[in-house]
């Protein structure tokens, strides 16, 4: 099966006379796989469609947000609605308030809740916060996961940055990556060791609690409730960066599947229905540190975007009304290990699979993959030879390996079938 991609080569090509690397993030160029990456010109329901007019089954969704598919039409009509009171006011609006009340309800950690305009924006001002709250300078990140591209994140961390060093990314002061300690994730020991050094000075522990950018990985038995003891111990604010976790694992996101409660909270993608939106919050007494109320400042002109809230609202409204959502995904999700499973044990390809609700990743290795070493051990050619096999088969994957997949409720147990069959597919050609 040859498909044609010569629009999307065209677009690629003039993009970069006028963007860096001719895309506006950097994972999407490609670099990862090889090939020139796809523009997309519509997505309905489980489908994407690039502007050759070829179909994929989606399983980023938007890197994550588009939990109920594309184009869900109780989100469409929500934000038409908003859209004839004006784009944005700079001004509340009573949509904030729904949200907030509804954000509230939905997560068991949240007592209050600040909006803000993008993941990023929220694990920053998270930071911010805690250092703010405790007095103290420095931060433990884990190894692998990805906050954002704040300066104090971008050492050791995930997704696109997965190229080590410190700091990771040139403007990045030596400065800023001395505050930011690094631990490998799910290793405790190694917390405790920096806790014993440099304690009285540590204001937050942040991590996703499941990593969903060094590829999907759990956390171990105990390890978020010892992570929760440790800072209760200490004085430190535990925060969860649930940007991609949060409402697409449960409807309290992973803090509710493990039942450990942290601190401070950081949310994005779902509550924003695939409209840019991100969140923080967490227990009252710290977040009355936030300004106006605090010295702590955060602000935003576009924080709580009328159009925003409507879209985010619609979407949450769904989730809470509609509980068979996490049972339907988690099923499928399951039904696409054990096909993904059964072709690579007949094939004899080595691999490690790990799943958590409705997120899942393919390891092209034979190690458990625990944390940010083991995830190294993949073979990355070989994923990128996956990828572009698998798009010949009509399935858009992350293009990394490094990367979750998110799979969407409009799949149904027939197009399952199909993605384990493009699967079969892709790997005897790769295998060839």
């Amino acid at each position: 099966m040859s498909r044609s991609i010569e629009t999307s080569k065209k677009l690629f090509k003039e993009a970069q006379n006028y963007i860096p690397g001719g895309v506006n993030s950097p994972v999407r160029a490609f670099k990862a796989v090889g090939g020139d990456p796809l523009f997309i010109s519509s997505a309905k329901g489980a489908f994407m469609y690039d502007e050759d007019g070829n179909a994929y089954y989606d399983l980023i969704n938007s890197w994550g947000p588009m939990i109920l598919g594309h184009a869900h039409p109780e989100i469409e009509t929500a934000v038409r609605n908003a859209i004839g009171n004006s784009l944005s006011f700079g001004a509340p609006n009573s949509k904030e308030v729904d949200i907030a009340r509804l954000i509230i309800d939905m997560v068991p950690s949240i007592e209050k809740v600040r909006m803000v305009n993008s993941g990023t924006e929220a694990t920053m001002s998270a930071i911010r916060l805690a250092r703010g709250y405790t007095n103290r300078n420095k931060i433990i990140k884990m190894e692998g996961c990805y906050h954002g591209h704040g300066d104090s994140f971008l050492i050791a961390a995930g997704s696109g940055a997965m190229t080590l060093g410190t700091p990771n990314s040139p403007g990045v002061t030596q400065g800023t990556a001395n505050d930011t300690l690094t631990v490998p994730f799910n290793d405790l020991d190694s917390v405790d060791k920096l806790i014993s050094e440099v304690g009285d000075d540590i204001a937050a522990i942040i991590l996703e609690p499941v990593a969903g950018n060094m590829g999907c990985v759990l956390p171990k038995e105990g390890y978020l409730k010892g992570l929760r003891e440790r800072c209760d111990k200490h004085g430190i604010v535990l925060i969860f960066d649930e940007v991609m976790t949060g409402f697409r694992l449960a409807q309290g996101g992973a803090q509710e599947v493990f039942n450990v409660m942290p601190d401070l909270t950081t949310l994005g993608k779902i509550i924003g229905g695939g409209m840019p939106v991100g969140a923080y919050g967490g227990k009252k007494e710290i977040m009355e540190f936030v300004a106006p109320t605090g010295p702590v400042y955060q602000a935003g002109t576009l924080s709580g975007n009328p159009v925003a809230m409507a879209a985010g609202m619609a979407m949450l409204s769904q989730l809470k009304e509609n509980p068979d959502v996490y049972a339907k995904l988690a099923s499928l999700t399951e039904k696409l290990h054990n096909g993904l499973q059964a072709v690579n044990d007949k094939l004899n390809l080595p691999y490690t699979i790990n799943r958590l609700g409705s997120m899942i990743s393919i390891f092209f290795t034979d190690r458990e993959v625990i944390d940010l070493e083991t995830a190294k051990t993949c073979d990355t050619g070989l994923f990128g030879k996956y990828f572009q096999a698998m798009l010949e088969e009509g399935v858009y994957l992350p293009p990394a390996q490094f990367e979750t997949w998110f799979l969407s409720y409009s799949l149904t147990e027939g197009d399952i079938d199909k993605i384990i069959t493009a699967h079969e597919n892709a790997i005897k050609k790769i295998l060839k």
